[in-house]
């Protein structure tokens, strides 16, 4: 796949690419804010190589490492604010997803320093566009680095909003397969399957297109290929690492044209109240996701096509994808409704061939924790 056609953002793939560039990060601006997490993005080295790009291109830099997995708002502010006192002119965003989409969010904070925390969803009153944004992904998952989207918590933590704008797409993205070879095992398998719940709800979207579906299907083959045909009791071998991280860019890239489905809501879900992982709180609600939209007519062709793509049958597919997230919680009816009203409303349950009623969400959950 020939990731230079995503036109918005400028994307370098491969071992070392982001060494290769710093003309980059001397054309984004003269003083940067590296937003990153508290350890991940240092101990796989692409903060020493970001870093050492800064140097080569004549930058400076301050550092705002407490980024923590679903970042909230306000703290995205606070960065904001400090990026602004510190005269930066650019973000340098490392790491998964969370600091990726922070680093887009304390961009916009930074470019409207008038702004309050909850002023960023606003178009109105967020009159100014984002700093440019460079972006490094240290995960191979959420495709962060091709998208405009920013996923925030808000309300203490409670819910989730996207903010997104067509100024906070990065300037440039370097997918460097080797900042993915610290990943855990389990962490592995999370971040994929992230990255596969966006190409199967991408190519079932209303909205897809050819290029859109061309992404979809390579990152769903790749990533199928790897979890569900290889043995990986001997571990990911570099190969597998490289595969998987231009995959989850390419899902990014699909879910950029389309958006993503249902099961992106009701994972939210799990995630800010019972600590599962983004990726494997999609997975989950997959197989239910294929089911309802076999029901159609339109849907059931599109499952059969990506079926036939990944050399497998919709009902392994249906299977197996949730069965990989290995979630296993009772949730008591009372909680099933507390947890469907947080994200109730969500533009995604109309964005594949079947819209699942409020009813039918309360069934996929009955049916998946008692």
């Amino acid at each position: 796949m020939d990731f230079t056609k995503h036109k918005p953002v400028r994307i370098y793939t491969g071992e070392n690419c982001l060494s290769a560039h710093p003309e980059e990060f001397r054309a984004a601006g003269r003083r940067a804010m590296i937003v990153t997490g508290a350890h991940g993005a240092d101990a796989c080295g692409a903060v020493a190589d970001i870093i050492a790009a800064l140097e080569a291109a004549g930058c400076t830099y301050i550092r705002f490492n407490r980024i923590p997995e679903n970042p909230p708002a306000p703290l995205c502010h606070e960065a904001g604010r400090i990026a602004v006192e510190e005269g930066c002119d650019f973000i340098v965003a490392a790491g998964g997803g969370s600091a990726l989409d922070a680093g887009k969010a304390v961009a916009g904070y930074a470019a409207n320093p008038d702004c309050g925390p909850d002023d960023i969803f606003d178009d109105a009153k967020r009159v100014n566009p984002c700093l440019p944004v460079i972006a490094v992904p240290t995960t191979a998952g959420t495709g962060s680095e091709a998208v405009r989207y920013s996923v925030l918590t808000i309300d203490g933590g409670a819910r989730k909003k996207t903010f997104k704008h067509v100024s906070a797409y990065p300037r440039a993205s370097f997918v460097d397969p080797r900042y993915t070879w610290t990943l855990s095992d389990k962490y592995t398998v999370s971040t994929a399957l992230d990255a596969l719940a966006h190409a199967v709800e991408s190519y079932l979207s209303p909205k897809s297109c050819p290029v859109s579906e061309e992404a979809a299907l390579y990152a769903a083959r790749e990533i199928w290929d790897i979890l569900f045909r290889q043995n990986k009791s001997t571990g990911w071998t570099k190969e597998d690492r490289s595969r998987l991280s231009l995959a989850a860019c390419a899902a990014g890239i699909a879910i950029d044209y389309t958006g993503t489905g249902f099961p992106h809501p009701l994972g939210y879900s799990l995630t800010l109240t019972r600590g599962i992982p983004h990726g494997e709180a999609c997975a989950i609600f997959e197989g239910a996701f294929l089911c309802y939209n076999r029901l159609t007519d339109t849907g059931s062709i599109r499952i059969d096509t990506l079926a036939d793509t990944l050399r497998t049958t919709p009902e392994e597919m249906i299977e197996r994808i949730p069965e990989k997230s290995g979630v296993t919680l009772r949730i008591d009816p009372e909680e099933r409704e507390a947890l469907i009203d947080r994200v109730s409303g969500a533009g995604n349950y109309a964005n594949s061939p079947y819209v699942i009623s409020r009813g039918e969400m309360s069934d996929i959950y009955k049916r998946l924790f008692g």
